[in-house]
């Protein structure tokens, strides 16, 4: 049985949190940031009703949580048909699936993402150190409040950035929107601003952000390495051409690679650069787990 149609705004959107209660959380966070801006908009151009009756008059236009919940669900499933990739044939013989990955989109995105995030790892450590450290500094004087309201509220704009990029890059779905707030105006002003210092996801932003310094440098230097190495080594007959010593070296003895070997020099490099992919793919899919447990809002809060 359908539940009673709530009376207040945060009563609406617990219903619909409810409603949709095992989907992905980035779906109901954009699903409750879109039903709060439009109840709110829809209040503020009716200044003269209570919340009651507004949500009563709209119920037939917007719908209660539950028609809303279903539909967010389908939208989800037609937006996800359609965003994804032709389907490959299956490939049934292990080889087939090993070297099946040198054709996989996502294991070429996800190792494109492993060489941005040397600047996006760089970028966010500063802006989290500088912001933390100009928030504290600033605590015992008047302007270091406006300074950290800033500063946390620049951290959840950056969060939602990097959500699109490893929803791009990586696969995984992540918010469109972010985090919904409390806009009553019955909310007073401290309590709002308590709510974005109190707010685990602010906190766990930063800890990614923090995190993404080291994993970024980690992530590039596999990847410009796997690259260099799998060209290096596919190009050494060639090299090999022009330098008499020879490039391959044991010792006192150095060895040149006749032009006939670059086909055997080419076959190893990219059976290199196949099992640098599936890893890329894998720590793609590992990295992006970690950014959902960290930047995504939990469906039950």
């Amino acid at each position: 049985m359908n539940a009673p149609m709530p009376k207040t705004i945060p009563e609406y959107l617990e219903q619909l949190r409810r409603a949709l209660a095992g989907s992905d959380p980035a779906l109901v966070q954009d699903a409750l940031y879109d039903a709060e801006e439009y109840l709110r908009s829809e209040l503020a151009e009716n200044p003269g009703l209570d919340e009651a009756t507004v949500l009563a008059s709209i119920a037939g236009s917007y719908g209660d949580p539950e028609e809303v919940a279903d539909i967010y669900r389908q939208t989800e499933t037609t937006v996800a048909k359609a965003l994804q990739p032709p389907p490959r044939k299956p490939q049934r013989s292990a080889l087939g699936r090993f070297f099946g990955v040198l054709i996989d989109a996502r294991a070429y995105s996800s190792l494109f993402y492993m060489l941005l995030s040397l600047v996006t790892g760089i970028l966010y450590f500063t802006w989290v150190v500088t912001g933390m450290s100009l928030s504290l500094g600033l605590a015992i004087l008047i302007i270091g409040i406006p300074v950290a309201i800033l500063f946390f509220a620049s951290v959840r704009g950056i969060a939602l950035f990097e959500g699109r990029l490893v929803e791009a890059l990586l696969g995984e779905r992540m918010p469109r929107r972010p985090t919904y707030q409390q806009k009553s105006q019955d909310v007073p002003a401290f309590e709002r601003i308590k709510a974005l210092f109190t707010d685990p996801r602010s906190w766990s932003s930063m800890l990614y952000m923090l995190l993404m310094q080291p994993l970024g440098a980690a992530y590039f230097s596999y990847a410009v390495t796997l690259l260099a190495l799998c060209f290096g080594i596919a190009a050494i007959p060639i090299v090999d051409q022009f330098n008499h010593h020879g490039t391959i070296s044991i010792g006192n003895w150095y060895f040149t690679a006749p032009w006939w070997s670059f086909p055997i020099f080419l076959g190893v490099a990219i059976v290199l650069f196949a099992i640098g992919l599936h890893i890329a793919r894998g720590v793609g899919y590992v990295h992006s787990q970690v950014a959902k447990s960290l930047l995504v809002m939990s469906a039950r809060q």
